[in-house]
């Protein structure tokens, strides 16, 4: 099993460009089997696009990637279409059941395993169903499947989500989209990854409005749509990397290929820390300050601090002066990355949902363990900056959603190796 080794202490200088992003790429792909044709740019090479390719080409469609260009094309030519989502494909990837919603909208029937991803919480499929149920579908689990079943075509309704849900929308959007009459989605999550599936959409007929948390739906003719879409900026892998240089930048660091209006709230939040940044339109410059200050977070749906990023910010505090507290709002089982830093010295506290830490602390390398995506780039960045050697164990995580992590951090002086 493959291992990263970092040593620490090395400062880091040069330029980063952020990569297309997985979490708008894996619904728009699952939107793929709605479309006749589909160009998507801009795409991510990482293990949970792969995935999704093979689910999809199990489902029937015919898919090329160009891996030098980062292109991904689909056709769905409707021939040997088959309605199963089979374990084995869904089981890595909680994103796999979104093909539930569009395989039911347009084909009136799927089969779906219940979805896999990273061990940080239940996160039932709960509010999936729901939204399907209120659009007409029979819906039965049995042997770990979804069944679902529309005969006559999903219909339009006023679906109100009693907490938001960033999956839950995302398969409602898709069922809706081909279903008879308006659909009404209250209590929305209104990611820029949403966003970009509305776009998508809206680029295959689909007409859609958006109202704050309210997204209207109305089926238009998309069954022969032809799409060339670009995918948007990986903000979570950008958020990454300007924590990642706010720790151990040795003069200033680029960040590129961004929309700064887009990440405002981690931007913000950065600066009262103490972090330095300069703003241009499609990049950030990111200088390391060693005054770094204590701040209390509380993770949010966008526009909140994102989930997604706790982890990474919680290796920032260890050096920030003070005592930092983090609430961990979206999932009950996300500070699995806690021991692992303890391990290398950060001095941190968990009391039921909230994380509390002192610094600053000295970090000091040591073999550790990742548990899921986002901690495993924590261990990273608390490599970055530890004293001596770390070594982390089971990077296959990272592999699911970061795009050549380790080329991009040795372009910028880092001492990081994959063994």
């Amino acid at each position: 099993m493959q291992r990263l080794i970092i040593k620490g202490k090395i400062g880091l200088n040069g330029k980063i460009s952020i990569s297309g992003s997985k979490n708008a790429t894996l619904p728009i792909l699952a939107a793929t089997i709605l479309s006749n044709k589909t160009t998507l740019k801009n795409i991510p090479l990482v293990k949970d696009i792969f995935t999704m390719v093979e689910l999809l080409n199990f489902i029937g469609l015919k898919i090329k990637i160009n891996k030098k260009k980062n292109i991904i094309q689909t056709h769905n030519k409707e021939k040997n279409i088959n309605t199963l989502a089979p374990y084995k494909l869904v089981k890595t990837m909680r994103a796999g059941v979104l093909v539930l919603g569009s395989l039911l909208t347009k084909y009136g029937k799927a089969k779906v395993s219940l979805p896999g991803g990273c061990a940080i919480g239940t996160r039932p499929v709960d509010l999936h169903l729901l939204a399907l149920k209120k659009l007409g579908a029979k819906i039965k689990i049995k042997d770990g499947y979804v069944h679902a079943e529309a005969k006559k075509g999903l219909i339009g309704n006023v679906i109100n989500f009693p907490s938001i849900s960033v999956g839950a929308t995302e398969n409602a959007l898709l069922a809706a989209s081909n279903a008879k009459g308006k659909t009404v989605l209250k209590n929305c999550a209104i990611e820029p990854e949403i966003m970009d599936l509305i776009i998508f959409l809206k680029k295959m007929g689909t007409t859609i409005h958006l109202k704050g948390r309210t997204i209207t739906i109305k089926k238009s003719k998309i069954e022969n749509s032809k799409v060339k879409h670009d995918i948007i900026f990986d903000r979570i892998e950008l958020g990454t990397y300007m924590i990642g240089c706010a720790l151990q930048a040795e003069g200033s660091i680029k960040i590129d290929k961004i929309d700064p209006k887009i990440v405002k709230k981690e931007i913000d939040t950065l600066k009262k820390i103490g972090v330095k940044i300069t703003v241009k339109k499609t990049s950030v410059i990111i200088q390391k300050n060693k005054k770094l200050k204590k701040i209390n977070i509380i993770t949010k749906p966008y526009p909140g601090f994102p989930t997604d990023l706790q982890a990474q910010l919680m290796v920032l505090l260890t050096q920030a002066k003070g005592t930092s507290k983090i609430r961990e709002d979206i999932f009950e089982n996300r500070f699995m990355h806690v021991p692992e830093l303890k391990r290398m010295g950060a001095n941190i506290e968990i009391k039921d949902k909230t994380a509390i830490i002192k610094g600053p602390t000295k970090l000091t390398g040591a073999e550790v363990m990742a548990t899921d995506l986002r901690a495993s780039v924590s261990l990273v960045l608390a490599g970055l900056v530890a004293e001596n050697r770390t070594i982390i164990n089971r990077i296959y995580h990272l592999d699911r959603g970061y795009e050549h992590l380790e080329k991009k951090l040795k372009n910028c002086k880092a001492k990081i190796k994959r063994v």
